[in-house]
């Protein structure tokens, strides 16, 4: 591993960059694409995560190495600069949108929007959204969310489901594409309730009561899962599946659905100072606690701090409670044997890739030994 990161930061002083940077290893994400490939059912397509990978260029990468133009979209700017950059892509609501967000971008009348399919949760959205439908004049996609066990929202049964169908005939400015579920819960469901493989197995047959209901010409969307569980279906009903995290893997994705993939995305700072650290007061009380094992006799301040990420080179580095987080300069803990200078960059995995791949301005490319590039990032959400 140090071997790994010491390289990284080779090419970081190479390329001048002296400063926090998301760092992507192209290398290891086009390698965890490959293991999609291999993995995917084929009888199910890949709809891509634009809230996960929040940056165009990643997004048309893993687009043209999959053969996907789908997408599953959650804030409207990222939806707009998403439709403006690939002007055959479809996308699919991740979430209900209020209907007067949706409002000011359909009253523009631009065409790309008709690439755009609004999730509907309840028939109060529904008679929302034909309410808007028909005021603009307008047909207007959607698809129903429907709850196969994480209990988030949606509609909670068939039936629910089946009436709200009905409702929909008499709104001709509608137009009914399919679901979409999520089952996040399985992975997390312990042994004692039946396990993940039960659980998944439960979120399909559920699903498939779902889409029962569906009319033949309202089956184009039958979305399902995400980053953690779809590589884990297998003859579904359902036809397509949505990822975003598995491709750069943060740390809350080390999931048995993904195994074998690699982490692919850091957070890579400058070491501004390595200390043998004090607390504020008298000195005895810092000995003590060292002592103790509970204060590091050896540490650094990183060049900013407090991150959604944990801590993987120097080795060991650790946040430490007494001195708390930073957002400016935050301390880590050093093993006191440890070999870091000012100047030396410490690398952070993320524990989630979406937000976190925005907050530092351009993606720093790394490939074959050093950086090939800089890809701008979509605006936060």
């Amino acid at each position: 591993m140090s071997a790994y990161f010491a390289t990284l930061s080779e090419a970081l002083k190479q390329a001048g960059i002296f400063q926090p940077c998301l760092l992507l290893d192209l290398d290891r994400l086009d390698r965890n694409i490959a293991l999609v490939k291999e993995r995917l059912d084929p009888s199910l397509a890949v709809r891509l995560v634009d809230k996960s990978l929040a940056c165009l260029p990643l997004l048309s990468h893993i687009g043209n190495a999959l053969g996907t133009d789908r997408l599953m979209t959650f804030h409207p700017p990222i939806s707009e600069a998403v439709l403006q950059a690939f002007p055959d892509a479809d996308l699919l609501y991740g979430k209900p949108m209020p209907v007067g967000a949706a409002r000011p971008v359909l009253s523009r009348g631009d065409a790309a929007w008709s690439r755009v399919c609004w999730l509907i949760d309840t028939q109060e959205r529904l008679a929302e959204y034909a309410a808007l439908a028909a005021e603009l004049g307008i047909e207007l996609r959607i698809a129903f969310e429907i709850d196969v066990g994480l209990h988030r929202g949606g509609f909670a049964e068939p039936e629910a489901l089946s009436r709200a169908l009905k409702v929909l005939s008499a709104h001709k400015e509608l137009r009914c594409e399919g679901v979409m579920a999520y089952e996040a819960h399985a992975p997390h469901i312990p042994g004692l309730f039946g396990g993940p493989a039960k659980a998944l197995a439960r979120a399909s047959h559920r699903a498939a009561a779902f889409v029962a209901c569906l009319g033949a010409d309202q089956r184009r969307i039958l979305n399902i899962g995400g980053s953690k569980t779809a590589l884990l279906h297998r003859g579904s009903v359902t036809n397509e599946v949505s990822m975003g995290s598995a491709f750069v893997l943060p740390s809350d994705f080390d999931t048995l659905g993904l195994n074998g993939f690699q982490p692919a995305a850091f957070i890579a700072t400058p070491i501004l100072k390595v200390v043998e650290p004090m607390l504020p007061g008298p000195p005895a009380v810092s000995r003590l606690l060292q002592a103790l094992g509970w204060f590091p006799r050896k540490g650094c301040y990183l060049y900013g701090g407090k991150w959604m990420a944990e801590p993987v080179f120097p080795e060991d580095m650790k946040a430490n409670g007494l001195l708390g987080l930073s957002s400016n300069q935050q301390f880590m803990g050093l093993p006191a044997d440890a070999v870091a200078r000012p100047g030396d960059y410490a690398f952070l995995r993320p524990t989630q890739s979406e937000a976190v791949l925005q907050q530092f301005g351009p993606i720093a490319v790394f490939s074959g030994g050093k950086i090939v590039d800089r890809w701008p990032v979509l605006p936060m959400m």
